[in-house]
């Protein structure tokens, strides 16, 4: 594994790596989504980037997904970041996450992940990030 992150650092040089979702059932759904070409954006508490800054999403930078087991899924590259509250997240925005059909099911499944990973308030503020898929890491 640590030889396969070298690689890509190697790679795509400055790639940041990130889970998404917070259980193994929940990261292996997503990355399928984004494989699918489904799951095109996605969103965290802006609040969870504060003793990070440098992990924040950067228009132009790749950025390397890992399994929940931090093996190497994907590589994204990001094409827009927005700082939005909750309440203001629009449904393009949510359907784009690729999640639900819908943007009352997308506030209902987000409001939860919220609650459980450190609280939530429907004016919370979110990093929202487009991307693409750069390379799909299965086969590598």
């Amino acid at each position: 594994m640590q030889d396969d992150m070298e690689d890509l650092q190697v790679t795509y040089p400055g790639a940041g790596t990130f889970k998404f979702g917070d259980s193994a059932d929940l990261s292996a759904r997503l990355i399928d989504l984004v494989r699918t070409g489904r799951k095109r954006a996605t969103c965290g508490a802006l609040a969870d980037f504060e003793g990070e800054p440098e992990a924040l999403p950067q228009v132009g930078r790749t950025d390397i997904a890992t399994n929940w087991d931090g093996t190497p899924a994907l590589v994204i590259k990001t094409v827009s970041v927005q700082e939005i509250r909750f309440c203001d997240v629009t449904e393009d925005m949510a359907l784009a996450e690729g999640e639900d059909d819908t943007l009352s099911g997308w506030r209902n499944g987000h409001e939860a992940y919220f609650a459980r990973n450190g609280g939530f308030d429907p004016e919370m503020m979110l990093v929202f990030e487009h991307f693409d898929l750069i390379e799909d890491l299965a086969d590598r």
